[in-house]
C-alpha cells in the first residue's frame, strides 16, 4: 500500500511502499477513504511530542470501511463504515480507567503517533476504539468530527454552561465547536490570528457573534474561554477577557511556555484546565449530538501524497476550516 511515512522528527513525509498491515485479536483491518490532518499531526511531525513509534505513518481523523476482522471481534462486519479517533487503546485498568476517565491512562495509546495512522491506504485499529458514523456525513466531512469535533465537544463541556464562550485559534475544532455552542443558545466571540479578516469572517459565518485579534478585547467580559491555538501568551488574555468566576480551557495537547502574569488576573475564582485526550464516552456522545445541531464541516482535501504541502498550510493557517487527506 501507498503510505506517508515519518522516518524521523523534523523532516518531511516520504511516500512509500510498504506491507498492508494484518489486524491481530481484537482488531479491525481498514481500508481507508479519508483523514483529517490537525495540529496535533504538526505536533508529532515537528517533534513537539517527542515519544513517536518510528517508522511511523501520522493521521488520527480516520474513516475507513473494514475489510477483515481480527479473530474475537465483535460488533463490526466487512463493509461497515467506521471511524477511529486520536484514542487508540488503553489498559483498562488502572485507576483511571475504572473510574471513566480513560483518557488520562498512563498506558494508553494513540493513533498516528504510538500506533500507525490514517496517511495510509489501509491501518488497523482497536475494535473497542471505533465509532460508527452517522450518516449523512460524506467521509470527507466526517473525518473532522473524530478529533476536531471531539476534542472540541470535551473543551466546551469543560468550559461551563455559560452564555458569552471566547475561543482563541480559529480553526478547525473552533469552526465545530461554535456551532454546537451557537445551537445550546450561548454567544461565541472568536480571537484569530490579528490582522486575519478572512478569518474573522469565517468565524461570524459560523455563528461567532462578534471576532477580532488574539489580543483585542471582546465588548463584554466572558464567561469562559477555550484556546485551541498552542501559545502559551494567549492564557494571559484568555484570563483578562473572562469575567469573575470565568475558567480558561486550554484544549490543545501541545502549548508554548505560558508567560508569568500578576495575580490579579486570575484572582475572582478564575480558573485555568487543560483537556487531555478524549474518552469512548465523548465519541458516542458528540457523534450522537453532530447531526441533531447538524454539525457542518468545511473542509480542503488534499490526495495523500501532498501530505507534507497539506501540513503547511495547516501551519500557516492556510486552510478555511479542516484539512482531509484522500488516498
Amino acid at each position: 500500500m501507498r503510505a506517508m511515512v515519518m522516518l524521523r522528527s523534523n523532516v518531511t513525509l516520504m511516500l512509500r511502499n510498504i506491507p498492508v498491515p494484518l489486524p491481530v485479536a481484537g482488531e479491525l483491518l481498514l481500508k481507508v477513504t479519508a483523514c483529517g490532518i490537525c495540529r496535533t499531526d504538526l505536533h508529532v511531525v515537528d517533534g513537539e511530542l517527542t515519544e513517536p513509534k518510528l517508522p511511523l505513518v501520522p493521521g488520527h481523523q480516520i474513516v475507513g470501511v473494514v475489510e477483515k476482522l481480527g479473530e474475537g471481534v465483535t460488533g463490526f462486519r466487512r463493509g461497515d463504515r467506521v471511524g477511529v479517533p486520536w484514542l487508540g487503546g488503553t489498559c483498562g485498568e488502572c485507576d483511571f480507567c475504572v473510574s471513566g476517565r480513560e483518557n488520562l491512562c498512563d498506558r494508553a495509546l494513540f493513533t498516528g503517533y504510538q500506533k500507525n495512522g490514517g496517511f495510509a491506504e489501509y491501518c488497523t485499529a482497536d475494535s473497542r476504539f471505533c465509532f460508527p458514523l452517522p450518516e449523512g456525513y460524506p467521509d470527507t466531512q466526517a473525518a473532522p468530527l473524530l478529533c476536531a469535533g471531539l476534542i472540541g465537544y470535551r473543551s466546551l463541556r469543560m468550559s461551563g454552561t455559560g452564555k458569552r464562550l471566547g475561543i482563541y485559534g480559529f480553526g478547525s475544532a473552533a469552526h465545530i465547536v461554535t456551532q454546537v455552542a451557537v445551537w445550546q443558545g450561548r454567544e461565541v466571540y472568536a480571537f484569530t490570528r490579528p490582522g486575519d479578516a478572512a478569518g474573522q469572517q469565517f468565524a461570524r459565518e459560523m455563528g461567532a457573534c462578534w471576532a477580532g485579534g488574539s489580543f483585542d478585547a471582546p465588548p463584554t467580559p466572558l464567561d469562559a474561554a477555550i484556546i485551541f491555538a498552542p501559545a502559551g501568551e494567549l492564557v494571559p488574555a484568555a484570563l483578562r477577557a473572562v469575567g469573575k468566576g470565568g475558567v480558561v480551557v486550554c484544549g490543545g495537547i501541545h502549548m508554548s511556555d505560558i508567560p508569568a502574569f500578576s495575580y490579579d488576573i486570575l484572582w475572582g475564582e478564575r480558573s485555568i484546565v487543560s483537556v487531555a485526550n478524549l474518552t469512548r464516552r465523548d465519541g458516542v456522545e458528540f457523534l450522537k449530538l453532530a447531526p441533531q445541531v447538524p454539525v457542518r464541516t468545511e473542509v480542503e482535501i488534499f490526495p495523500l501524497e501532498q501530505a507534507n504541502e497539506a501540513l503547511a498550510a495547516l501551519r500557516e493557517g492556510r486552510i478555511r476550516g479542516a484539512g482531509v487527506l484522500v488516498p
